[in-house]
């Protein structure tokens, strides 16, 4: 494949803004903060920033409820600030990614507010309404947050659709005029010198024809809305390329659930008509508990079969028609040190958090780095309730311990030690001082309290680093075309090893050869490069052949 585009052989680094760097002594981060960081980002070699939402919000759900789209919020500064950040960007060699959030805005939005007013208002079609059925909601769907999708609103008899919480009122895509308000926005921003946009539950814009009832699996309290990959939604898609994507030079990509590689195929497709790249979580479902009505809560630890097939399958499905998005991380996941490597001794975090380093940005596709990840961060595992403020978390212990009793409260609490979201987004670990150095004040969520050990000081201080280590395989994929350009194989007999993950890249010129141990043990694998390959890059400062130790990555060029 051709390295036509200009993100192909990028690395994006994802900021969490209300964790990465407060300036102002508030406890929350800000834009001066990352300003304030651009040289560590640049020490790292990313190339594309990608910021989580930094518009006004009542922060129900961390500001992916907008309440003003083209506005910033006054927690992270003013537009000023953020003018600021595209200019120190741009002036770096690097570029801005906004996050993009339009199938819902939060209640408090001025296009709702008028909504509610009455039927017949002119931003009354801008959501979903719908009357009641009997007494009860319009239909059986739950929202993503638990609870029902449906909200009654009194003041003019009907309910609205929110799949996420009810502050976060679903937009009406069917409606042209709300259509054009998004595109008016995105290019609004466009002008301002936003690169691209990261598009938040893109997929679930289009719903489905009459909104009928979904089906219920045991024990659920709702029906699945199946709202995801709509009838109208590559429509709709092709037609914001026009209005907006087509006209700069921007780079996108969709947060898109319950997609398959053929999916993906149709939303990212090399033809330009409609997105770049989509973020796929098949990966991220593997240690999903067995019994559906826990979703996500387990203690499951994914097999290395289990990875390798679903990693494998996307590599090989969409070289040459589509393009991956490599992640193990963002602000909705745990830590992947934690939850796919190891974190009980410091030698086993290092080591593994390297190897699944290796592992991804070895990869056909662009790697996303979420902040900390570098650094080797773990998950937090808070011990009380009242330490989390996820709402998803929150309402999830509240659901499935107090309403339905499917597990008891000791339990739920390992499940969100393990999944919570806040997992991520506790506030980023810059130094050994008060507050991990990312404010003078009490941080909006606990520091995790590992950061005297772990955190960017100590890194950039050791050669050895999990940092510098990034460092080099963003470098590597910046020089060797093979990263890019070249087809994905595993290597044969590899297809069912529970220890070892083997694979190769080629693109006619380069060979490389991956190998990455997945677990504790030392093993034995005949995998190593033949006489005379040279050794790119490994996590251990030499090479033993055929053994390899606990956590080992190496790469071969041969």
């Amino acid at each position: 494949m051709k390295n036509n585009h200009w993100w192909k052989n990028a690395v994006v680094y994802q900021i969490y803004p209300k964790s990465f760097q407060d300036s102002n002594g508030d406890g929350i981060g800000d834009l001066q903060g990352i300003i304030h960081r651009l040289d560590y980002l640049q020490k790292l070699g990313v190339d594309i920033v990608w910021l989580n939402p930094i518009y006004p919000s009542p922060q129900v759900d961390n500001g992916y409820d907008i309440s003003d789209y083209q506005a910033i919020n006054p927690d992270f500064g003013t537009m000023a600030d953020f003018e600021e950040l595209v200019t120190a960007l741009h002036a770096r060699g690097m570029k801005l990614v906004m996050d993009l959030v339009v199938n819902h805005t939060s209640d408090q939005h001025e296009w709702f507010k008028q909504a509610r007013q009455s039927k017949t208002n002119k931003y009354r079609d801008y959501y979903v309404w719908r009357p009641g059925k009997n007494g009860h909601a319009p239909n059986n769907w739950g929202s993503y947050f638990s609870g029902s999708a449906w909200k009654y609103d009194q003041q003019t008899d009907e309910y609205y659709l929110h799949l996420f919480a009810p502050e976060q009122p679903d937009l009406n895509w069917e409606n042209p005029a709300v259509r054009h308000s998004v595109y008016d926005m995105m290019n609004w921003w466009a002008a301002k010198g936003v690169d691209g946009f990261r598009m938040d539950v893109i997929n679930l814009i289009s719903k489905p024809n009459g909104l009928p009832d979904g089906p219920r699996s045991a024990n659920a309290l709702y029906g699945d809305s199946s709202v995801a990959n709509g009838p109208r939604v590559h429509e709709f898609l092709q037609e914001m390329h026009a209005n907006v994507m087509g006209k700069h030079r921007m780079v996108t990509v969709g947060e898109t659930p319950d997609v398959t590689p053929d999916d993906a195929r149709g939303y990212a497709n090399l033809d330009d008509r409609e997105l770049n790249m989509v973020f796929q979580f098949e990966h991220m479902g593997l240690d999903a508990n067995e019994d559906p009505a826990l979703g996500k809560w387990s203690l499951r630890k994914v097999p290395l079969s289990a990875l390798r097939d679903n990693l494998s399958k996307w590599q090989t499905e969409l070289m040459g028609t589509a393009w991956n998005s490599l992640y193990w991380n963002n602000h909705d996941q745990p830590r992947v040190v934690s939850r796919f490597g190891n974190d009980q001794t410091e030698e086993f975090r290092v080591r593994s958090a390297k190897m699944l380093a290796t592992m991804l940005h070895m990869m056909q596709g662009t790697p996303y780095i979420f902040e900390g990840e570098e650094l080797g961060m773990t998950n937090v595992r808070f011990n009380r309730l009242e330490e989390y403020n996820d709402l998803e978390s929150v309402n999830a212990y509240h659901q499935l311990v107090d309403e339905q009793h499917l597990v008891d409260g000791a339990t739920m609490m390992r499940y969100l030690q393990e999944h919570s979201r806040d997992n991520a987004r506790t506030p980023m670990q810059w130094n050994d001082g008060p507050n991990a150095g990312f404010s003078s004040h009490t941080p909006w969520l606990a520091v995790n309290p590992n950061y005297p050990q772990i955190n960017a000081e100590a890194a950039l201080a050791d050669q050895d680093s999990i940092f510098y280590y990034y460092q080099r395989l963003i470098k590597l994929r910046h020089t060797l075309p093979v990263i890019t350009d070249g087809d994905y194989a595993l290597v044969a007999g590899n297809e069912a090893d529970e220890e070892v993950f083997a694979y190769t890249r080629d693109d006619g010129h380069t060979r490389l050869l991956v190998v990455t141990n997945y677990t504790s043990k030392e093993v034995t694998r005949s995998y190593a490069g033949p006489q005379g390959a040279e050794l790119l890059i490994s996590n251990y400062n030499d090479d033993q052949g055929e053994v390899l130790r606990p956590y080992e990555a190496k790469v071969y060029r041969l």
